[in-house]
């Protein structure tokens, strides 16, 4: 071999590890950048993963609230029907309107006749067992007259 030869491969070598001097530390830079990417990618599922199963406990949460909300609304408007009620009753026995209902024969100390008509279920114009026929037809005659 001439030395020309010798030379020209040292400077071949030279050249080649000069080289992967280089590429080496950039190529260690592509793999570590794609293995951060892929870690971040993989920290951004888990996220939006927690994120929708957080916000589909709360709308579970929140129908919940509304049905219970709906139910106090409903409970509420019972309650303002039967104020109503009571209120117009009074106004009834205010005015003289109802004063059947206070006579002796209406009044007793049955706990199963005194109560309250409206909160044992009955309407202002259902008529007891205890009503006569004559009664009746007085209550009757006299809503025919209104008319």
């Amino acid at each position: 071999m001439s030395t020309g030869a010798i030379i020209a491969i040292v400077i071949a070598a030279i050249v080649i590890l000069a080289l992967l001097a280089i590429a080496l530390p950039r190529m260690r830079a592509r793999r570590a950048e794609a293995a951060r990417e892929r870690e971040l990618n993989r920290r951004r599922e888990q996220e939006v993963e927690r994120h929708r199963g957080e916000a589909e406990v709360r709308e579970v949460r929140a129908d919940e609230a509304e049905q219970r909300a709906r139910i106090a609304a409903k409970e509420a408007e019972v309650e303002r029907a039967q104020a109503e009620a009571h209120q117009a009753r009074a106004t009834m026995h205010e005015r003289g309107l109802a004063d059947d209902e206070l006579t002796a024969d209406r009044a007793t100390t049955d706990p199963e006749r005194s109560g309250d008509r409206f909160d044992r279920g009955r309407d202002e114009g259902s008529v007891t067992s205890s009503t006569t026929d004559y009664e009746r037809g007085r209550r009757d005659e006299a809503r025919d007259e209104g008319r």
